[in-house]
């Protein structure tokens, strides 16, 4: 087992922004939230609707994430759902009210719904999908924002949209980004349910789980990247949003080069390679053990 690491290790520098997450008692109407170890667990908390979107949740869980983003004792994220699903989309009484809604009040609903996403998506820390039961529509647009997706290998998904008359666009990037445009349009078009072998098959699942063994699976990744550099792990994030379906030209050559020197220089780059050749911890690692 590695050695911990000496008294002159120096130690992550927080940004002056970040500050320790802290919920006040009933905050969330419709999420619980609770920080363990450094990371936070997220369960959609509706579960007698399936978890279904309305505009109270979607409000809470753009908040939040907001929150976790700046959080100083946060460094991964995991969604989850309670009850029986994940999240079965949108909320049927919800969608009711929403029939009534004028063209600027439809588009502030939308615009919401597209901002909770993004906020997911963009996440500078890891963010890990905890998938069972059914995750439907927006559910399964949560599913494809997040880092890592594990799902109960019975779990059962759908782009349902169209059935509905409607369309899964505001899902529609990050679904395309995880499985293709060629699975999109089928799924999109049919919205069909298929199960979890064919979310693994797609890419919109990372891995398969007996639904006793999720939480397990769960917590081993948690355990990985908690040994990875934070300021890294947000370095990574970034660099994908900026060399994905890119062409590999000059410009993208010279821009990661510029990248991989500046986060060498840095002093988490600095300490992670410092602890590697003294074969110890790095000092982001947790000393639990």
């Amino acid at each position: 087992m590695a050695r911990a690491a000496s008294s002159k290790a120096p130690r992550r520098r927080t940004p002056s922004r970040a500050r320790p997450f802290a919920a006040a008692p009933g905050a969330y109407s419709t999420l619980d939230v609770t920080v363990r170890n450094a990371v936070a667990i997220v369960v959609l908390n509706r579960p007698d609707v399936h978890n279904a979107f309305n505009a109270t949740l979607i409000a809470e869980l753009t908040a939040l994430l907001r929150a976790l983003d700046q959080a100083a004792d946060v460094r991964a994220v995991v969604i989850a759902g309670a009850g029986a699903s994940f999240c079965a989309g949108a909320d049927l009484n919800w969608m009711k009210q929403m029939a009534a809604f004028s063209p600027r009040q439809n588009l502030a609903d939308a615009r919401a719904l597209t901002a909770m996403l993004a906020a997911l998506y963009a996440l500078s820390k890891p963010t890990l999908a905890r998938v069972h039961g059914a995750a439907f529509g927006g559910g399964a647009g949560l599913v494809a924002c997040c880092d890592v997706a594990v799902g109960a290998n019975d779990a059962t998904f759908a782009f349902s949209e169209a059935r509905l008359g409607l369309i899964p666009s505001a899902i529609s990037p990050y679904v395309v980004a995880a499985i293709g445009a060629r699975a999109a349009r089928r799924y999109f078009l049919t919205a069909e349910r298929f199960s979890a072998a064919e979310a693994y098959r797609l890419g919109l699942l990372h891995e398969l789980a007996l639904p006793e063994e999720l939480d397990t699976r769960i917590s081993e990744l948690l355990g990985a990247l908690l040994t990875a550099g934070p300021c890294a792990q947000a370095e990574s994030k970034t660099l994908l949003r900026a060399i994905v379906n890119r062409p590999i030209d000059a410009q993208v050559v010279a821009d990661t080069a510029r990248r991989i020197a500046r986060v060498r220089a840095s002093p988490e780059g600095k300490e992670g390679v410092a602890a590697f050749l003294a074969k110890r911890r790095a000092a982001w690692v947790p000393r639990g053990d």
